[in-house]
């Protein structure tokens, strides 16, 4: 499929200060994702550069789908949502697609990144199909009610510094320190699981490390819960989710931490990796990132 070139939008001005862009505007951050048939990544990788002009953040753009951080004045998110979603020569790819939108205080992003990978969340294992298969998706009040089955099964499908800044009650914690370790985890437990009829239930940021991981389970013969949207979505569409989630959610751009009502918190990197076998590399990483 190919994909004519846009004429390049003109670049707003960075902002000035942390909290504001240069007009004004105060700066808000979207994350999106979708699993969905992508014929040429390259292609759509280029106009994506195009529509970005004016932001920051990063998108992953994939045969299996695409995944996007982005930053910047909310009129220009807007106006890149509108493209993403209703650019006839995309063909409806991206409809309908939802956005988790929190505000900032710390600019999340220093620059713009597009790239084409061959996927846009590796877990490690070959020949998942997560655009025709997933787990049993189930929204902020269903996963409510889910959380009260005393024989729920609740795992926590992120990386062990992340369980440790904040978590759902009762979630386990896998104890890994990289999505593709969680695999093996997986393994060494599927056959219990299996065996007792366990309703077994799993979580993750944003939703994508999940539909991921379990459409590699169903093909594992297990079916799995999981948390539509993530724990963003449920910050958004629970106004007392701290009755739930105990701590806060750490988020891979600047600002490190949400509490239950998307604000930043006062967290540091260095507090968040502080004990972490990885630590100091995960740390390099992030002040990197701050740089830009």
């Amino acid at each position: 499929m190919e994909y004519p070139r846009l004429p390049m939008s003109m670049p707003s001005t960075p902002p000035s200060a942390p909290d504001s862009a240069a007009n004004g505007a105060v700066l808000v951050h979207d994350a999106f994702y979708r699993f969905v048939r992508i014929a040429d990544p390259q292609a759509l990788a280029q106009r994506l550069r195009e529509w970005t002009a004016a932001l920051h953040g990063s998108i992953l753009v994939a045969p299996e789908g695409i995944n996007g951080m982005l930053a910047g004045p909310a009129v220009e998110l807007a106006h890149f949502r509108q493209r993403l979603t209703t650019d006839p020569v995309l063909d409806g790819l991206f409809a309908g697609m939802e956005f988790r939108r929190s505000t900032c205080v710390t600019r999340p992003f220093n620059r713009m990144k597009v790239h084409a990978k061959p996927e846009i969340v590796p877990l490690g294992i070959a020949g998942i199909d997560a655009v025709c298969r997933t787990g049993i998706n189930l929204d902020p009040p269903a996963w409510r009610a889910l959380l009260r089955d005393p024989e729920l099964l609740l795992i926590d499908n992120r990386n062990s510094f992340e369980y440790r800044l904040g978590r759902f009650r009762n979630a386990i914690n896998p104890d890994v320190h990289h999505f593709r370790d969680f695999p093996r985890y997986v393994e060494q437990h599927i056959d219990a699981w299996k065996r007792q009829g366990q309703k077994v239930a799993m979580y993750c940021t944003g939703g994508i490390r999940c539909e991921k991981t379990s459409a590699w389970m169903l093909d594992l013969g297990l079916p799995v819960y999981q948390l539509a949207g993530g724990i963003l979505r449920y910050f958004e569409q629970m106004p007392d989710a701290d009755a739930d989630w105990d701590g806060e959610c750490f988020v891979f751009d600047n600002r490190i931490a949400l509490d239950t009502r998307l604000r930043e918190t006062a967290t540091t990197a260095e507090q968040v990796y502080d004990g972490e076998a990885d630590g100091a590399w995960r740390l390099q990483r992030a002040r990197l990132l701050e740089a830009g």
